[in-house]
């Protein structure tokens, strides 16, 4: 196996934290170009002058002459690269099926049902804001259901992790959907999140992101981005 020499584009509280996690849990050296975001919540035009994809979002990777983005296949190149022990991601059809299912999910349900309310809250005309509440609401439907699936599958389970006691690529996805769910009250609020004592209501599901940030792989990688949402 070669000798990584990755870069990741880290732009601060975005989905950049999966590529680091996942480095980090494989125990893989990196760089990091790293910039916080401008006033108006995007990137600055010199940080994403930097960033070598012509699509100019974070994250992207750099791997030697191979440029990756987008979260899924910044995830498939490396585990496919460098993963050969199978750490986070189980050689098993049966196993690596249901993983995929949480890596799609991650972005196709979770963040885009999730995102779709942030979306409203900023880009709705001053003239309609008095129609936001309901569209909320009838948003939030959506990310209900989605926290429904994640909590049955974790008390099915039974594990530490979506896929068992270990972190997989699915928790390594999965977590940053759920935690601006969480942090940005997308679809639920402080109560349900847990905010005003216990668990809220899906305590499965906030266990297992208080797990998940809880790892030492997680923790390094928050320390070497300054990655935070709140």
């Amino acid at each position: 196996m070669s000798q990584p020499d990755i870069t990741v584009y880290f732009l601060g509280a975005s989905r950049a934290i999966r590529a680091t996690w996942l480095l980090e849990e494989l125990e893989l050296p990196y760089n990091l170009v790293y910039s916080n975001r401008a006033p108006d919540g995007l990137a600055p035009p010199e940080f994403k002058e930097k960033i070598p994809a012509l699509l100019k979002k974070s994250p992207t990777i750099k791997d030697g002459d191979i440029v990756v983005q987008e979260s899924g296949a910044i995830m498939d190149y490396i585990i496919e690269k460098y993963d050969s022990k199978g750490k986070v991601q189980s050689s098993d059809p049966k196993i690596r099926a249901k993983t995929r299912e949480w890596v799609h999910a991650a972005e196709g349900m979770f963040a885009l049902h999730g995102i779709a309310i942030l979306y409203a809250r900023w880009m709705l005309p001053e003239d309609s804001r008095a129609a936001l509440p309901e569209m909320e609401e009838k948003l939030s439907r959506n990310v209900r259901n989605d926290l429904g699936w994640i909590e049955g599958h974790l008390k099915q389970q039974g594990t530490r992790f979506l896929m068992g006691n270990t972190v997989s690529v699915a928790d390594i996805m999965m977590q940053f959907s759920i935690e601006i769910i969480y942090a940005r009250k997308l679809g639920l609020n402080a109560q349900e999140a847990g905010e005003e004592g216990g668990d809220g209501r899906w305590p499965e599901t906030k266990k297992w992101l208080d797990r998940c940030m809880a790892t030492d792989s997680f923790k390094r990688a928050v320390k070497k981005s300054g990655y935070t949402l709140h």
